[in-house]
């Protein structure tokens, strides 16, 4: 699909050699090449597009500045993923093309609905505006969802052992919890990390293309970027400490569980013994001709468990 700024004289979405910016969501081989024989460029491959070579990302040659980077895709989910956009920009056309939709694109496109943009330049910057924004949208969604599982690792446990032998369960969800986000936070660190390097690459290349405002407004876009680049390793750190904190957690009830295995192992020999002590059936046993040899036996045994128990609860271990 191809979206162009503005819309075709004639109306629709059409490209047309008046359009500042050419959206191409999904394009097929046709629309490829209906944009590369009406503008004469050469648009990147979706297989070029995942080339991790600087050279292949950033490149200006002829008039033509190309610049390849990842964004973060199904954000929306709990499995977001990376797709990489290309960006095709002359001194009068911006040509944008993604093989998802992002929702920065389509906000973008809405705000360029009434008024088209003036420039290729300004969409540019404007589309580098929106990236800052989503991201920072999105950092705030992972710090909030970091803070909500942060609660429930450290919410005050239960003091029922039955349920605190149960809540191991519910620290391996919040595991999983804090593996999808420390997978988001990392996404947004490598997208973040390539329009860093793709901004002085533009405005050093490009210079005559640039006005003073425009030229302030992408050094004010890297300079927030820089910002967010702090946040979100504020955010890696914290997914860390509350994934040590988690697994300290779990090993600690796993303790608590073979503490009580290991009592209840100990409390059962002395029982035992004395059972088969009195089960050996020797006749010289005096306890077989006492009148009351049974209830000695069960009362010896009895407390051979009791005694132990008490040790136990005085030494503090349950």
């Amino acid at each position: 699909m191809i979206v162009a700024h503005p819309p075709h004289p004639e109306g629709g979405a059409a490209p047309h050699p008046s359009a500042v910016w050419l959206d191409m969501c999904e394009p097929d081989d046709g629309e490829i090449k209906l944009v590369e024989a009406m503008t004469g460029l050469q648009l990147p491959t979706k297989e070029e597009l995942s080339d991790i070579e600087r050279s292949a990302r950033l490149s200006f040659d002829d008039g033509v500045l190309r610049l390849t980077t990842p964004m973060i895709a199904q954000a929306a989910t709990d499995h977001p993923t990376l797709t990489h956009i290309g960006l095709v920009m002359t001194e009068r056309l911006l040509i944008s093309i993604r093989y998802q939709p992002l929702k920065m694109f389509d906000a973008l496109a809405a705000a360029y609905a009434a008024q088209a943009p003036p420039s290729s330049r300004e969409a540019f910057v404007r589309l580098l505006e929106a990236f800052v924004g989503r991201q920072a949208d999105l950092l705030q969604e992972a710090r909030a969802r970091l803070d909500a599982i942060s609660h429930r690792v450290f919410r005050h446990s239960s003091d029922d052992p039955r349920r605190a032998q149960r809540s191991s369960v519910r620290m391996r969800e919040r595991l999983q919890m804090l593996g999808r986000v420390g997978e988001r936070v990392s996404l947004i660190r490598e997208s973040l990390l390539s329009v860093e390097r793709m901004i002085p690459f533009a405005l050093e290349g490009t210079k005559h293309w640039w006005a003073s405002e425009l030229a302030d407004r992408l050094r004010a876009v890297r300079q927030d970027i820089e910002a967010l680049s702090q946040f979100e390793e504020h955010l890696t750190e914290k997914v860390q400490f509350l994934l040590d904190a988690a697994l300290g957690f779990i090993s600690i009830e796993q303790n608590d569980i073979f503490k009580v295995l290991t009592i209840a192992s100990v409390v059962g020999i002395f029982p035992t013994l004395m059972a088969g002590w009195y089960g050996m059936n020797f006749h010289n046993m005096p306890e077989y001709g006492w009148a009351y040899g049974y209830q000695f036996g069960i009362g010896v045994i009895v407390l051979s468990t009791v005694l132990p128990l008490l040790w136990f609860k005085w030494r503090g271990w349950f």
